[in-house]
Order: structure tokens, then C-alpha cells, then sequence
């Protein structure tokens, strides 16, 4: 019974986020090309945000509203994709300059 009620996947979900970021911080610490950099730093954000989202929001688990699912997920992208580009095009290339 307690088996049951214990959230392993939770744990592992929490376990392997830790380590991720773990994996990140060798970017900062760690003497590494620049390249290099952005390719560990892009791929644990990706294992990262799917490890987020499909253990902890449980994207997957429910077949009846996954349409539904797909389009906050891609409105979320294209929101936190303005919401970058529109910083860097004012801060950083000079709109208002």
C-alpha cells in the first residue's frame, strides 16, 4: 500500500533536475570553449523543460484534452519568445537609440 502511495517518479523527476542543473553549472565553473558552453547549457535546458513537463505537468497523461495541451504549449513558446526578442531588440540593438 505504502508503495503505492509513495511518488517515486516525482522523486526521480526531482533527482534527475538536480543533476541537470548540476550539469549546467560546469559552464560556469568548468574551462570550457564557448561552444562547448552552448551546447551543454542548450541541451540540459531541453532535457530540462521536457523533464518538467511531462513529469511534473503531466503533459502526457490525459489523451482526451492533448490538443488542447499542444496549443498552451506553443502559446507559452510564443510568448516567452516576444517577450526575448522584444527585450533584446530594445536593450540590446538599440531600438530606442
Amino acid at each position: 500500500m505504502m508503495k503505492q502511495l509513495f511518488p517515486i517518479r516525482h522523486v526521480m523527476g526531482y533527482l534527475a533536475s538536480l543533476v541537470l542543473s548540476a550539469a549546467a553549472l560546469i559552464v560556469i565553473y568548468g574551462d570550457l570553449s564557448t561552444s562547448a558552453n552552448m551546447i551543454i547549457l542548450f541541451v540540459t535546458a531541453i532535457i530540462q523543460a521536457s523533464l518538467q513537463l511531462f513529469v511534473f505537468m503531466h503533459i502526457g497523461e490525459n489523451a482526451d484534452s492533448k490538443k488542447e495541451l499542444y496549443i498552451n504549449i506553443a502559446y507559452a513558446l510564443f510568448v516567452g519568445l516576444v517577450t526575448i526578442f522584444g527585450t533584446l531588440y530594445i536593450f540590446v540593438w538599440g531600438w530606442y537609440s
